[in-house]
């Protein structure tokens, strides 16, 4: 009987190990974009003169490597690496694996949060923005930010299923120090980080409606924030709020921190244009801004983009400043 037994094991064994090979290999293809931009600013009490403007021309490009592959079981396993396209202190931007199936999705590597992923903004086209944009490479002016995570992390995520529109998120990252990496300029402490989103996406009829509830926690503090996006026909109107605690561990002023922004966009066939609005309360001071973008698809992922940005900057320990700027330039997605 023992004997029967071990056979029985070993042909179970072989069988299993015959279907676990039955899917295809996973084969990475090679995605991506290419952002190539030529500008022109103008700024006051900053002590910026024309020799020491930014330069002229800015550009942004990632290399994206992408596969995965479908078990007999019908779970989707899969990895993405994304490579900065110039030479970079974080020369790999996200890199992680995941798991996809009908109880939902798990991510583990290096990735952004669940609450940066689901995080809605107002609407905006155009190479520069309001909220967490482009706008600082060109002047030199605080950047605003509603959904202010912790970027690229060595993390894990889980997201559920989409039930009616609606669908949930979790990321955690511990304290090993590995996410004790500099970010946007801030030091991270090597605290964990736990973040959360909700968000809910539908379209109805002639209209779609798109909401989020995204927060995360660090140290001793917290952020959060809420998003709204609302289309109806070629218009899409929207914004979001953020509010960040002093005690946040990713937050290097160590104060409140309260920002907003609105927008409102139109497309009609291959052209698009937004104006948007931002302001945000950094605690020593405050910052305004409006950009207004257009966005033209000139073909299959090659699309030519501009913004004209207006900005107000108030300081209480640093000079006041206030400018403007134009950039345009193509994006190409590979």
């Amino acid at each position: 009987m023992k004997k029967i037994l071990v056979a029985s094991t070993a042909l179970a064994a072989v069988a299993f190990a015959g279907q676990a090979f039955a899917s295809e290999p996973i084969k990475l293809s090679v995605g991506g974009f290419m952002e190539q931009w030529a500008g022109f600013s103008d700024e006051d009490g900053a002590g910026i003169d024309s020799e020491g403007r930014p330069n002229a021309f800015q550009s942004d490009t990632e290399v994206h490597f992408d596969g995965s592959t479908t078990l007999d079981n019908g779970i989707e396993i899969g990895a993405t690496v994304q490579l900065e396209g110039e030479t970079s202190d974080d020369q790999i931007d996200a890199q992680y694996l995941y798991v996809n199936g009908g109880f939902g999705r798990f991510e583990m590597g290096k990735n952004d949060s669940a609450a940066d992923a689901m995080g809605i903004i107002a609407p905006a086209v155009g190479p520069v923005g309001v909220n967490d944009g482009d706008m600082s490479n060109w002047v030199d002016v605080y950047l605003i930010d509603t959904v202010r995570s912790s970027g690229t992390q060595n993390r894990v995520t889980y997201y559920t299923p989409i039930l009616s529109g609606f669908r949930a998120g979790v990321s955690f990252a511990d304290d090993s120090q590995a996410n004790d990496e500099t970010y946007n300029g801030i030091n991270g402490a090597g605290d964990n980080i736990a973040s959360a989103g909700l968000e809910y996406l539908s379209d109805f009829d002639g209209w779609s409606l798109g909401l989020s509830a995204t927060g995360e926690e660090s140290g001793d503090g917290a952020w959060y924030g809420f998003g709204a996006n609302v289309g109806v026909g070629n218009f899409t109107v929207g914004g979001s709020y953020g509010h960040t605690e002093d005690d946040y561990g990713l937050n290097e002023d160590g104060q409140d921190l309260d920002a907003f922004d609105v927008g409102v966009s139109y497309a009609i066939d291959a052209a698009s244009v937004s104006l948007s609005y931002g302001y945000e309360d950094f605690g020593t001071g405050d910052v305004q801004a409006v950009d207004l973008g257009l966005a033209y698809e000139l073909g299959a992922g090659v699309a030519w983009q501009s913004s004209v940005f207006w900005f107000d900057e108030k300081n209480d320990t640093d000079p006041d400043n206030d400018g403007y700027g134009a950039v345009t330039g193509i994006r190409l997605d590979f």
